[in-house]
């Protein structure tokens, strides 16, 4: 498989694990009975059709630039409007001791555990310093998702065991 093949496929890959992040976010947000976690839930489907975005427009330019196609203005992830106006004590009083919001952050924590595992060996396999920066770039990015989400994760299910009075010691 020629350089270019490589670049390819694993763009498509990574194209396939943000179409999956959207399905997953856009369908929760859409069941989602409280404001707070319909919110939280809309803002991570945004971010991954903007992570789509940038995948398809690295892969439309492959062709004619190789690995400077890798080259995009990334900007920082906009995560601090995540944390400052989702991931807020709103989210975990809407969120208290529910089951429905603990399943979901737990299927978003695996879905951007998987994310950050592929961009990481993604960015390991190659050696273009465009593709490797562009790779990690990404992984950062769903890392940042990650944290977030597990720390309402972390939050709600002692919340949840709390009102179950579940003390594991």
């Amino acid at each position: 498989m020629s350089d270019r093949e490589q670049m390819l496929d694993i763009l498509r890959k990574a194209y396939q694990i943000e179409v999956d992040g959207y399905t997953f976010y856009s369908m929760t947000a859409d069941r989602a009975e409280k404001e707070a976690v319909r919110d939280l839930f809309a803002k991570l489907a945004a971010d991954e059709v903007q992570h789509q975005a940038y995948l398809k427009s690295v892969a439309g330019r492959l062709g004619q630039e190789g690995a400077a196609a890798f080259h995009l203005n990334l900007r920082a992830p906009e995560q601090r409007a995540i944390n400052q106006a989702l991931f807020t004590a709103r989210f975990r009083e809407q969120a208290a001791a529910s089951e429905f919001e603990l399943g979901v952050l737990s299927v978003g924590m695996t879905l951007e555990g998987n994310a950050i595992s592929y961009f990481s060996s993604a960015a390991q396999r190659t050696a273009e310093a465009e593709v490797k920066g562009f790779y990690r770039y990404l992984a950062a990015w769903e890392q940042e998702h990650y944290d977030a989400l597990q720390a309402l994760y972390n939050a709600i299910r002692g919340d949840l065991q709390a009102a179950s009075s579940f003390a594991p010691f």
